[in-house]
């Protein structure tokens, strides 16, 4: 049992002060506003305190890639040859290594949940290790190391493209059909039931990974597990043609076809839709994840989020490729991408973005029970410093709208998660010289 008395706080839709929130056995039990004589023993959270972030689409290993692939001009295509050559690197103990490092940067930008788009599974030349499922305990095993969730989204990859066989990095992706993806996945599902730091969910890589015939398969497993399912969806207007030309439907009419698309389901990136496609995601209720800092980094595009959130679709945000880690940054993107886009300002109200960084990514991540400093939810929640060089002079009454525009993931003070403190005064409690370990997983990946 702790009690922790927050300065500010965003409760009941709006900024309070002296915020007192009692926790027992990782949830809230009590929540106070106004406290002027808090109990003896109160934890103090000085800043402005909100609840945990959700990073919903996450690729741990690209985190190796930042500031190698920003090197010289090219495309997304281009980018995804050097993404490959990072899979060289990877088995279970240096991915271990470099996912502790990795979600340990996330506790420290404010990061409470992760969904690792997870579909490096075998070894080199697509043999199974001796525990099919070695990669992803290695992954999980690395987000309890660094204190956060994890929604371990894992993925059907079974093509090289629509009708195009797989490259040799791409066969460490395959179970080879999604029949044998689902007994992998359903075993894994088993080592982890019950337990509330981890989830294990599924996905389609998309419909370029995984062919036609092999989607409502994808699609009926998660349904009987009541799984989150996660895909790209026309991050790259060549995805879009070749779907056209293959099955005349565009991605999300396809997905639409096989029962892949529903409330559970978040399509990541949707850059590239029709006006017939956004209203197929929002009359389905499916969310859409946004990650702006990865969209720009390879020249995708600008989705339309505000759109399809008015046509049904929750919006969510990801770090995807780790460009940065930093959700702030990913939710004002939202509204400054549209901005330059329509020449327009205020597509967004700050509380909308502060849901989709909070509960609504956490909701597309399988859990409903946390995301909002409420009694009954999970205790995740994180204090973001007001005294720093960005937000100092912040008003309260503004101080969504400050941490919004303004704040950065080095602002962030301190991280509980589960009601146990796992980041305090901008340090890690629990993965010891994180930067020096991360940085030397990274050499380790890259050779």
């Amino acid at each position: 049992m702790t009690s922790y008395l927050a300065e500010y706080a965003f409760v009941h839709g709006g900024v309070e002060t002296n915020v007192l929130i009692e926790t027992d056995q990782g949830s809230i039990t009590g929540l106070r506003t106004g406290v002027a004589d808090p109990p003896a023993d109160v934890v103090r959270l000085t800043g402005f305190t909100v609840p945990g972030l959700a990073n919903a689409h996450s690729h741990a290993f690209h985190r190796a890639l930042r500031g190698r692939t920003q090197v010289g001009e090219g495309t997304f295509w281009t980018w995804r040859e050097q993404m490959y050559a990072a899979v060289a690197g990877l088995n279970p103990d240096t991915y271990r290594e470099l996912a502790t490092g990795v979600f340990a940067e996330m506790a420290l930008a404010g990061i409470t949940n992760v969904g690792e788009f997870h579909y490096v599974h075998h070894a080199p030349g697509g043999a199974p290790y001796a525990d099919p499922n070695a990669m992803g305990h290695a992954l999980i095993e690395a987000a309890r190391a660094a204190g956060i969730r994890i929604t371990l989204l894992d993925t059907c990859y079974l093509a090289g493209g629509i009708r195009t066989p797989m490259n040799e990095t791409q066969r460490r992706f395959s179970d080879g059909d999604a029949q044998a993806w689902a007994s992998r996945v359903e075993a894994l599902r088993a080592a982890y039931a019950g337990a509330p730091d981890v989830l294990v969910g599924t996905a389609i890589h998309s419909v370029r990974a995984v062919p036609v015939d092999q989607l409502a398969t994808v699609a009926k497993a998660a349904d009987e597990w009541s799984a989150p399912l996660h895909v790209h969806l026309s991050e790259q207007r060549a995805e879009n043609d070749a779907c056209l030309s293959a099955y005349h439907r565009t991605p999300a009419q396809l997905l639409e076809q096989h029962g892949a698309l529903g409330p559970r389901t978040s399509a990541v990136h949707a850059t590239h839709l029709s006006q017939v496609d956004i209203d197929i995601l929002g009359d389905t209720a499916t969310s859409v994840c946004m990650c702006p800092t990865t969209e720009r980094d390879l020249a995708d595009g600008i989705g339309a989020a505000r759109c399809m959130f008015e046509a049904g679709s929750p919006i969510t945000l990801g770090s995807d490729s780790h460009a940065v880690i930093d959700l702030f940054e990913e939710a004002r993107a939202v509204e400054l991408d549209e901005r330059l886009s329509t020449e327009r300002r205020g597509h967004w109200p700050a509380t909308d973005l502060l849901t989709a960084a909070t509960s609504a990514g956490h909701a597309s991540l399988g859990r409903a029970d946390i995301g909002t400093i409420a009694v009954g939810q999970g205790a995740d929640f994180v204090t973001v410093n007001l005294d720093s060089i960005r937000l100092t002079g912040t008003d309260p009454r503004n101080a969504v709208e400050s941490v919004l525009y303004a704040a950065t993931s080095s602002d962030v003070r301190h991280v509980v998660v589960g009601g146990r403190v796992i980041v305090w005064e901008g340090v890690h409690l629990l993965v010891d010289s994180a930067p020096q370990r991360l940085g030397a997983a990274v050499r380790q990946v890259m050779g």
